[in-house]
């Protein structure tokens, strides 16, 4: 599967094959609510009318983005809380259908977040089992594993407890240590690395390197400018649902940490001016498949 990037200024096709392709996806959710009743009326009246006007809605949590990722990358991806950052990672593992356009990886993709499915009322040495056997492995492949999941997750003295008794940031920890495992080709992580002492932050920044010379790729979403400088080749920002940077982990956090710093001193106008400069500057990407058709089209 190959890729070319169409923009302004130039062409250029990514130097190996792409892991993950991001053909014009966008995403808007249809939301219904009731319509609010006028203030004047009574609790009764308002009650009484409840479920009688229905409004619907629509929210475009994601504007079209073409993006190409290749093996060998770990992308960070940063943006204010509602900029669409976890809608376009459920985009990539398949969790939610575009709304229009494509999404295309060369593998399934893994899902790692802070809210992953464990077993509250078991201990961490059962949930490393359980977890394992979920992804496929046979109780040997997980036996296997066991001694490696610990190490990465640091937790050795507390596997004995049950899961409801660890922090999340200690539940965050063994997620990352279950899901990094089974050398999953790419790995999306949503708001899980933002805790733990620095022992642990070191120990994910090799397992991520690992996992990229491996020729996977990693997907990195966090509010900690800092992670993703340290563990990311490649960051983009998206603000409002709009891809507005795609650049070094150096240029991207620092214009966001620039627009962050405007709209925590209310200065409106600043904050508005740096996204229409970003906008400007974005050189933006445009599909093309060597044989003119996507992966998913028809043959004639």
């Amino acid at each position: 599967m190959t890729a070319a990037e169409a923009a302004p200024s130039a062409v250029t096709s990514p130097s190996t094959q792409a892991a993950v392709v991001i053909d014009s996806a966008s995403m808007t959710y249809v939301v219904r609510s009731i319509r609010p009743a006028p203030r004047h009326q009574t609790l009764r009246d308002r009650l009484s009318r409840a479920g009688s006007g229905i409004e619907i809605s629509h929210l475009e949590a994601l504007k079209p983005l073409s993006l190409v990722v290749e093996h060998g990358e770990s992308v960070g991806v940063i943006g204010t809380n509602g900029s669409g950052k976890s809608t376009l990672m459920k985009l990539v593992t398949g969790q939610l259908a575009p709304t229009s356009g494509s999404v295309y990886a060369t593998d399934t993709p893994i899902m790692l977040g802070v809210n992953a499915a464990l077993v509250p009322q078991i201990s961490g040495e059962d949930n490393i089992i359980l977890g394992c056997l979920a992804m496929g492995m046979t109780r040997a492949q997980a036996d296997e594993k066991f001694d490696s999941i610990v190490e990465l997750s640091g937790l050795k003295d507390s596997l004995h407890l049950p899961l409801k008794a660890y922090s999340s940031g200690m539940a965050s920890r063994l997620q990352f240590a279950i899901a990094t495992s089974v050398d999953p080709e790419i790995l999306v992580i949503d708001e899980a690395l933002n805790t733990g002492d620095a022992q642990f932050r070191e120990r994910t920044r090799q397992r991520i390197n690992v996992l990229r010379e491996q020729a996977g790729c990693v997907f990195l979403v966090s509010h900690s400018l800092g992670t993703i400088r340290d563990m990311c080749t490649r960051a983009i920002w998206i603000e409002r649902g709009e891809l507005l940077m795609d650049g070094t982990p150096e240029d991207v956090t620092g214009r966001y940490q620039e627009y962050a710093g405007h709209m925590g001193k209310k200065h409106d106008k600043k904050a508005a001016d740096l996204l229409d400069k970003c906008r400007s500057e974005l050189v933006r990407t445009k599909i093309v498949w060597n044989d003119q058709r996507s992966p998913s089209s028809p043959t004639p």
